[in-house]
Formats: structure tokens, sequence, C-alpha cells
């Protein structure tokens, strides 16, 4: 293997012509957010791909004015957010660019609209974009999907169809500040939702993906009696919504307001059983009428579920579990940068103290090079199977 030389510039490395850097401002202003942040990314005149996870709170077609301003049209794919984060910690409000580039990357970048018509098929054609990379030694699929349009495995499904077994998958679900009504995709200058983007990064080093969630099984499980996608209609001949509620002795907000149940049900995920492991599902929200739970992915009828809990040194060990496993793979190489897909729920264990906590200990983990990253409705990262999508989990991406 040949040596890598490598020199820093600004806090941002470069190997072997490789780099990556990362931009974040508070601005209230959407035009001056974006200008500032990739500003502050764009630290070379040779970037290959802007990456941007913002707050809804924007004026998201004004922020990518002032994005592409700046990078000239470089290709950009991104989201809105229920939070950002960066190396200096996470927050609401802000927006987070990374750019990578030098000759040791090759991108491609596609997307696929109205998803929700067909999700397997929005996947698939998201994910054309691998072929433009496939002479890359080291290739990974960066997708960033709306988390709301439906069962987000199909559309990991549908990448795989397209990308093989030898690409791994990354990314996650946008969010809209949990308030469960619309999320946005963000491609070149076009603000979409209900949509899927997508890019392929090639490049002449490794790529490290962790991914665990830090929750445990508690109590029963339950027969998933009826549920048809990611929606469940009874647990034990019951209602699922009673029995859910019952189960966890909520406050009685819970029973009847939708905002104080999606809040509730953030900290209280259902898991289910799988060869890999337990996999968890977001309850994302609820009918009142007629006493379903809605959830990110699917939970098969038939199969058990159980009610899955946490704190904060289970997720932070599930933190530095993930960590160790992105770096695992890079045999031996000091990572250039990292993204990370973490989950809102793990938020809500962790409360402000315990993510500033844990962005720390991503950057620990990591050498204090650039972070960039978001709170997500739901996680992608398969690097082997056909399965690949998590909720309530972190999933970090490392770029060396």
């Amino acid at each position: 293997m040949p040596i890598s030389s490598s020199i820093e510039v600004s806090n941002h490395p470069i190997v072997d012509g490789r780099w990556f850097a990362v931009g974040r401002s508070g601005a209230e202003d959407a035009y001056t957010a974006g200008l500032e942040s990739s500003s502050e990314a764009l630290v070379r005149d040779d970037a290959k791909l802007l990456v941007v996870f913002c707050s809804d709170s924007y004026d998201l077609a004004e922020l990518l004015v002032g994005i592409n301003e700046r990078s000239g049209g470089v290709p950009l794919i991104g989201c809105s957010t229920a939070g950002e984060i960066s190396a200096s910690g996470a927050g609401d409000a802000s927006v987070v660019v990374s750019a990578l580039g030098g000759p040791g990357f090759s991108i491609a970048t596609s997307l696929a609209t109205n998803a929700s018509d067909d999700l397997r098929g929005a996947g698939a054609a998201a994910s054309e974009c691998v072929a433009e990379v496939s002479a890359a030694p080291h290739r990974v699929l960066l997708l960033l999907t709306d988390g709301l349009a439906g069962d987000q495995q199909e559309i990991v499904r549908g990448a795989y169809s397209m990308a093989g077994a030898r690409v791994p998958l990354v990314g996650g679900c946008a969010g809209d500040g949990l308030k469960m009504q619309q999320t946005s995709q963000l491609y070149g200058d076009q603000v979409l939702t209900d949509a899927v983007v997508a890019a392929a990064i090639g490049s002449e080093a490794p790529m490290g993906i962790g991914v665990r969630h830090g929750w445990r099984k508690v109590g029963e499980p339950m027969l998933v009696t009826k549920s048809d996608g990611n929606r469940v209609f009874v647990l034990d001949d019951r209602p699922a919504l009673d029995v859910y509620l019952e189960r966890l002795e909520a406050p009685d907000a819970a029973w009847n307001d939708p905002a104080a149940f999606t809040h509730f049900a953030l900290t209280h995920p259902l898991g289910l059983q799988r060869r890999s492991g337990e996999e968890v599902r977001f309850v994302a929200e609820a009918d009142f009428a007629d006493r379903s739970l809605g959830c990110i992915a699917e939970v098969p009828q038939g199969g058990l579920t159980w009610i899955m809990e946490g704190d904060s040194d289970s997720v932070l060990l599930g933190t530095d579990a993930a960590c160790n496993e992105a770096m695992s793979t890079l045999a031996g190489r000091t990572p250039l940068g990292v993204l990370a897909f973490d989950c809102i729920a793990r938020r809500g264990v962790l409360g402000d103290p315990g993510i500033e906590t844990e962005v720390a200990r991503i950057g620990e983990h990591v050498g204090g090079v650039p972070i960039a990253g978001f709170y997500t409705y739901g996680e992608i990262a398969r690097t082997r199977g056909v399965g690949g999508f998590h909720n309530q989990t972190l999933v970090v991406l490392a770029l060396s």
C-alpha cells in the first residue's frame, strides 16, 4: 500500500489531494446563512460535492441561492433536519455545509421525485448515479430521503437493486423539527419534497461505516396481529395505540394530542428481532380515530415486537461502538472527515448536555477532524445483506 502524503490547511486535512471541510452558520437571513456556511466549507477551489443539512425554518430557496452563488454550482445534495451537527456542537436554526474534493474523489448525483408513488422505484432511480463511479476502488452511495413518504426500507431495497452488494449505502431521512408535516430534500438549486436525492462517492482510499443504536428491549413481547407496511393496527388482538400507551403508562396528553404523542413516543420505540440483532422502529405518529401506530419503516404482521428503552449511558456506548466500527475499516488511516446521521430519538434521550457530550465523543474517536451531520427521522446503513434501514440509531461515515 502506498504511503499517503498529508498536509493540513486551517484544520482541514488534505491527503493525496483529497480533502473534506465543514462550514456552519446560524445567521437568521437564509441567503447570508448559505453564503457564510459555504464560504467556510469551500477551503479549496476543486470541490466535487456539497452536502447541506439545514433547519426548515429557513427560506430554503434563498439558502441555496447563497450557497450556489459562492460555490459556482458545485454538485449539491441536502435536506432539512430535526437539528444540525458539526464539530462545534449540536443545535437548531442553523445550516451545516460539508464539502469534499480533490483528484482522489469522483462524484455523481441523481434524484427521484414523487417517491411515495413507488418507494422502491424511487430508491432505484435515485441510485442510478452509482454507475458513474464504477471505476473507483472504493465506493459508497449517500441517500437523503423523505422519511414521511412511507416505508423507507422499500427505498433501501430499490437502491440495493441498482447499487448491488458491493456498494455500501448510507444516509438518513430528512426532518422538519419534529412537526411531522413536511420535510425537504435539496438538489442543486431545487427544493423538493417527497423525493430521494443521492450522491455516489468514489474514492482512492477506504471509507468506513459504523451503525449502532444503544437501545434494549424490555417487558414481554407483543404479537403484531395486524399491520400493513409501516402502519400497525392491532397488537395482541387489541388496538395497537391502546396497547402501546397502556404498556408505557403514558401521560394523559399522549392519549389525545398528536404533538404530545410524538414527543412521548420519541423515546419509546418498538423493537424487532432480526438475525443481526434487534432492529428499532421509530413510532412517529398515531391515528386517534382507528387507534393505529405509524412507524417510519415496516413492522411485519405476525411477528413479535417489544418496547425498547435506553438511557444516556447506553446511547453513548452505542456512539462509541459506531465510531469504532467506522474507523476499523480505514486500514489504520486517519479520516479526512465524518458524516453523522443521528436519530432525533437519541437526542431526546441524551438531552442538551448529552448531545454535546456525544458530539465531543465522536470528535475524540475520529481525531478531531471535521464533522457534519443532522438529527434524522431514520437512518440508512447497508454494508451487507439487503436490509439497511434503521431507526433510533447513529450511523457514521468516515472518509479517508
